[in-house]
């Protein structure tokens, strides 16, 4: 019972915002007209049954002119019934579209927000694994899952509080005979019906649940798979260079085994439930002309009697045994629950985490000219220290070189800054309105065209197409000029030094107030990054520019220059000489 209720409290936790929102009129209306078609099936499947007397009635009596009415009142019905079945199926397929189309914006927007909510995941270890298979299959799962499960309960519940009436009348009139003995047992039908679709869903839980586990670990598995294809296709160069194919192979290989051997076990699973329910349904067929097939021989009831009765018993047993009939599809459902419910809780995870007492602020500075670190030390995702820094202020139009050995911390300190590393205590003060922008060593490119991967995050539009070719003639790289509605994978198509200047392009674009380069010169020869540097003092003169490198050469470029020096456990950043500025 406590999962029963612990797992609506995660559907209606999920489901229950869209009804809320911006398109809850929508998303009300369309659910209500599903489920008012889904009652109205109900009523037409009570009026057939009711039809089923008639009509096997006027067979025994041989009544020609009954016949001929009932088969026209089945017409009637029958066209009733498929009009509301094919508007029920585009009225159904419509809501799913728009439930998924919201649930899709949602889950991106969480995902996806300014606060960088998808790195601290990853930085978390990212419990919930492959979210690009959450938000896409998982959620398209949910919506068409939900609606089935729900629909197939509804009808399950009305059609048993219809037909039950029913059958309980007919066990009146139909009582139990036994061996010639006649015994007046109420609602005997009934209770045939409720005490078989016991048995049956108690053995199917027993034989069907470890579906549940081994369907969410297929998906898992398939996700896991996909996401390592993708990954070599997307390092093919570096795989080609190395000679790696094999190696790739065989770790692919033995990816696609957890596949293949999590499919042998819902293989086996399944075969054992599959022999069951069958059995169970076709037994079903029979089951209710053995309990009433003596009345009829007994000329207790007609053949019409037996034929409702039939129909009344299969529509209360499959009600009942609704459990059983669905089970499959309740195990897939209840794993494409957990995932998006680890999803959420992963979300809510790094927000709190960015959230937290111990973690690393970033307020509005009262100098509105000077980025300024206060009593800050960055620490590692599991607690160790890592950078101390106290008192620097990056101020306006200055230039620093940041400097270090390797694995100090000079990138994470940059991270510290941009607001995404969490990890720490302190404070950083950022004036307000001020444009930051960090350069990695390597930028990244959205897929599409040249101009659009130029000036991200930018909308396209935001530049002209001058600008940008200016932008390529400055940097170096007058060739791509003529190729920026071409659209291509330009972290693929480009060399590491050629992606470097573009991201430099992207900052005489951008022009913002602070720039950060990462080693964002690093993949240049020298004579090259001298010249981009240069070009950076010259078109960029109000920007202040904080850079980590290893070259002596990049000194000149810089007004101040600031160490990561060990102390103890940690890194403690300091001044160094001024060096001469170019």
């Amino acid at each position: 019972m406590n999962n029963i209720l612990a797992t609506l409290a995660i559907v209606w936790r999920i489901a229950s915002p869209y009804f809320r929102s911006q398109d809850k009129w929508a998303g009300r209306g369309l659910l209500a007209a599903v489920v008012t078609i889904e009652l109205l099936l109900v009523a037409i499947d009570v009026l057939i049954n009711q039809w089923n007397a008639r009509f096997y009635n006027a067979l025994q009596d041989r009544n020609w002119d009954v016949f001929v009415r009932e088969i026209g009142i089945f017409s009637l019905l029958a066209a009733c019934y498929i009009a509301l079945a094919v508007y029920q199926v585009y009225l159904n397929q419509w809501l799913q579209i728009r439930w998924r189309r919201w649930l899709t914006g949602h889950y991106l927007g969480e995902w996806l927000d300014q606060s960088a909510n998808h790195y601290r995941m990853q930085l978390q270890g990212d419990a919930a694994d492959n979210p690009d298979q959450r938000i896409s299959d998982d959620v398209k799962l949910f919506v068409e899952k939900t609606m089935d499960i729900g629909l197939n309960l509804l009808n399950s519940f009305v059609t048993l509080l219809s037909f039950i009436v029913i059958l309980w009348g007919l066990s009146a009139a139909a009582p139990l005979h036994v061996f010639g003995a006649s015994f007046d047992i109420p609602g005997y039908l009934v209770w045939g019906a409720l005490i078989y679709a016991i048995f049956g869903t108690a053995l199917t839980q027993w034989i069907g649940s470890p579906l549940v586990l081994l369907n969410f670990q297929q998906q898992r598995y398939e996700a896991d798979f996909r996401f390592n294809l993708v990954r070599v296709r997307e390092n093919s160069e570096q795989v080609a260079l190395m000679k790696g194919e094999q190696a790739e192979r065989s770790r692919l290989w033995d990816r696609f085994n957890f596949v293949v051997d999590n499919w042998y076990g819902i293989m086996s699973r399944t075969k054992r439930l599959t022999a069951f329910t069958a059995s169970y349904g076709q037994a079903a067929v029979i089951f209710p002309y053995i309990l009433v097939a003596p009345a009829y021989f007994a000329g207790k009831i007609q053949l019409g009697g037996v034929a409702q009765t039939a129909s009344a018993f299969g529509s209360v047993q499959r009600a009942l045994s609704v459990f059983v009939n669905i089970y499959r599809s309740l195990a897939d459902w209840r794993a494409v629950l957990s995932r998006l419910d680890g999803f959420e809780m992963s979300i809510q995870s790094a927000q709190h985490l960015a959230a937290g007492s111990a973690s690393i602020k970033s307020v509005a500075s009262k100098n509105e000219d000077e980025i300024g670190l206060r009593q800050l030390l960055v620490r590692l995702p599991n607690g160790a220290p890592l950078v101390a820094a106290d008192g620097f202020k990056l101020k306006a139009g200055e230039r620093t070189l940041v400097t270090g050995p390797s694995g100090a911390g000079k990138s994470t300190l940059f991270r510290a800054i941009a607001g995404i590393w969490p990890f720490g205590d302190g404070t950083i003060a950022i004036p307000p309105n001020a444009v930051v922008m960090m350069l990695p060593q390597r930028p990244y490119f959205p897929i599409g065209s040249l101009h659009a991967a130029i000036v991200y995050p930018g909308e396209a539009d935001s530049f002209s197409r001058d600008q940008v070719r200016d932008a390529l003639v400055a940097i170096g790289l007058p060739q791509l000029a003529d190729r920026l509605d071409e659209e291509a994978h330009w972290n693929r198509m480009l060399s590491l030094g050629e992606q470097q200047r573009l991201g430099l392009a992207r900052a005489l674009l951008h022009a913002p107030n602070y720039l950060f380069l990462d080693e964002a010169t690093a993949s240049l020869d020298e004579p090259s990054e001298d010249a981009l540097y240069r070009l950076l003092l010259q078109k960029l003169p109000r920007t202040t520019i904080v850079s980590i490198g290893h070259r002596s050469t990049l000194d000149a470029f810089h007004d101040r220059k600031l160490t990561l020096v060990r102390d103890g456990d940690r890194f403690v950043l300091s001044e160094a000489v001024a060096s001469v500025k170019a």
